[in-house]
């Protein structure tokens, strides 16, 4: 039998936190997370886009237990505001969920001065993540997932010396990088949450070809070419709607089975059921994930060590 949402176990007492909740992916996570018996923070950076989202998860289940954070990943100062208002409420964090993300868009600059891509989807998350780590240490057996895409399979190793890619940008080549990162990251943490001996763990997934908001986005922001406006038409077409897109982070993110540092995905790449796809590994892993906590930590000013926190 496929897994479905019905498979997720009674998440009652239990603290989720959904980056970019207020939308797409996100939105079906909050929902189901919040059916599921769990208190789910949206942290979101467009207010009046998440109070919609909230009202549409209250419509649907009318017992959720839901709050609004502010957080913009392309701040570090909001990134550490988020973390410390989430923490003020709740000092044990049992689900974090680093869904949100931009994708192909023309070359734009964070407030810190990053490429937007990696400066949303990787460093941002990678600092909120080490913000909230004490929060998610002192939980029974917190889990982080870090949403990737197929796409890293066109990038590579982010380059220490030019990270943001002054030298040649180009659309997709910094959100594969993007992606990149995210995917070395989820299984980075899974490694020093086990040397530090703590029962949290981490987990990656990819939504596969999904039919929301982002390939329009995308299109919208007019960078990505004809490359763009042909995912959004193949999205339009053939892409999963939402409700299916996310089962894959959110089976890693509740699947009692997980054992961390795993990979969900759909069982046919762009498609299908949620299943745990093998994840491979490179001779140099090691070396590529050490050289990506130094550049993450290096450019966000902060310390991510579960052996310290």
């Amino acid at each position: 039998m496929a897994w479905t949402p019905d498979d997720i176990p009674d998440l009652s007492g239990r603290v989720a936190v959904v980056t970019g909740g207020n939308g797409g992916l996100g939105l079906v996570c909050v929902q189901e997370l919040a059916k599921a018996g769990a208190h789910v923070v949206i942290a979101a950076r467009d207010q009046e886009k998440a109070r919609s989202a909230e009202e549409y998860v209250h419509a649907r289940s009318p017992q959720a237990s839901t709050e609004i954070v502010p957080l913009d990943l392309g701040s570090l100062a909001s990134v550490a505001s988020a973390a410390e208002t989430v923490q003020r409420t709740h000092p044990r964090i049992d689900l974090l969920l680093n869904n949100a993300g931009v994708m192909a868009m023309p070359r734009r600059s964070t407030e810190d001065g990053f490429e937007m891509q990696l400066g949303v989807d990787h460093l941002g998350h990678f600092a909120l993540t080490a913000h909230l780590l004490p929060a998610l240490l002192r939980a029974d057996a917190a889990r982080v997932v870090t949403v990737t895409s197929t796409a890293r399979f066109g990038g590579g190793p982010v380059n220490a010396a030019d990270p943001h890619l002054t030298r040649r940008y180009g659309p997709w080549r910094a959100y594969a990088q993007a992606k990149w990162a995210n995917y070395h990251f989820g299984l980075g943490l899974q490694r020093q949450l086990e040397k530090a001996g703590v029962r949290a763990t981490s987990n990656i997934a990819h939504p596969g070809l999904s039919n929301t908001d982002l390939q329009s986005r995308t299109v919208r922001e007019g960078g990505a070419g004809w490359v763009g406006a042909f995912s959004e038409v193949l999205a339009r077409r053939s892409g999963m709607p939402a409700a299916l897109g996310a089962r894959p982070q959110l089976r890693a993110a509740t699947d009692p089975r997980s054992r961390g540092g795993e990979l969900y995905a759909p069982r046919y790449a762009s498609n299908g059921p949620a299943v745990r796809r093998p994840v491979l590994r490179r001779w140099d892993l090691d070396r590529r994930i050490a050289d990506l906590w130094a550049l993450s930590q290096r450019e966000t000013d902060v310390l991510l060590d579960v052996s310290r926190a």
